[in-house]
């Protein structure tokens, strides 16, 4: 962090606003387990106001409404104490109103979202306080998440590849090229991140992991350029068959998609499924199968890719 501390910076808060807007986000893309991320054209938006009175209000429209909690244990006010605590300023009386689109549990990175939203609010608002670089804003974000691969995307847009080092968290933003058209398929039920990853054995195979290399390698030049090649580039032996048990319906229509050639991958955790389709007629197809499942009803998200991530300003 940068930036003078002023003597009373709560004085300098009095007043202050900000609008922050944050996209959806899809993790691994298959075999890049933990690492790869894209940013989709799906948003949480909200409004931040420093209040005049000590203590948090929060008011919650669309997802989540009347099921996330309303007070300080509300992730994106967790997250904005998170960020003042770190700049050394008091956290003042926040009032927060927030307008969801991002399904939850669904593998389409809503807690990440709620995470980017409050230190990128807390950017906002310190603004002439105290600067955070990109990197800070990356570092806090996945001390809160546990993982960079959907705070990545949701920071900064686009495709990013996300690894840890000794210093923290780092990322590299690539420009999906404009033949790639996302189709997302959400079911009705809720997948836990922690039980998908309870699912994952602490070992694997040698030559599943060779294999998974040379996906995830041949998966960025598709998503670049190469788009013909996504249906190779998705395949992945490290983590979607272990979870499938877990959601049987998102694996029978996976298997199902991926036999009539179609590039789908399991969205994050799930129980989501990601096409990374390459024309309209693909992705017209992909929905069709998903409407004649009869399992469970399947929500159809033509989504493009966001180039952006998350933007803050002055409200």
């Amino acid at each position: 962090m940068t930036g003078t501390l002023v003597a009373d910076p709560s004085s300098s808060l009095a007043g202050r606003r900000v609008h922050v807007k944050v996209p959806a986000t899809s993790a691994n893309l298959g075999p890049g387990f933990d690492t790869l991320g894209l940013a989709l054209a799906q948003y949480d938006e909200l409004d931040v106001a420093v209040a005049d009175t000590a203590g948090v209000q929060v008011e919650v429209h669309g997802v989540g409404a009347g099921e996330v909690p309303l007070d300080e244990s509300h992730l994106v006010v967790r997250s904005i104490a998170h960020a003042f605590a770190r700049a050394g300023v008091p956290l003042p009386g926040l009032s927060l109103v927030a307008h969801n689109t991002i399904p939850h549990g669904r593998g389409l990175g809503s807690s990440g979202a709620a995470i980017v939203a409050g230190v990128v609010a807390a950017k906002g608002l310190l603004d002439g306080i105290v600067e955070f670089t990109s990197d800070e804003l990356l570092e806090l974000a996945t001390e809160l998440e546990g993982h960079p691969d959907n705070v990545a995307p949701a920071l900064f847009g686009g495709l990013t590849i996300a690894w840890v080092t000794p210093d923290g968290p780092r990322h590299k933003k690539l420009i999906v090229h404009r033949g790639v058209s996302p189709l997302v398929l959400v079911p009705e039920h809720e997948m836990s991140t922690a039980l998908a990853r309870s699912l994952q054995p602490e070992s694997v195979p040698h030559e599943d992991a060779v294999f998974n290399v040379s996906r995830s390698a041949l998966l960025i030049a598709a998503l670049i350029q190469s788009p013909e090649l996504l249906f190779q580039a998705t395949e992945d032996k490290l983590h979607q068959h272990y979870r499938a048990g877990a959601m049987p319906e998102t694996d029978r229509l996976l298997r199902e998609l991926r036999s009539a050639g179609h590039p789908a991958v399991v969205s994050g955790a799930g129980p989501s499924i990601l096409v990374l389709a390459s024309d309209p007629s693909e992705r017209a197809d992909a929905v069709a199968r998903a409407e004649a499942a009869a399992d469970t009803a399947w929500q159809a998200l033509p989504l493009a890719v966001d180039f952006l991530g998350a933007t803050v300003q002055p409200a």
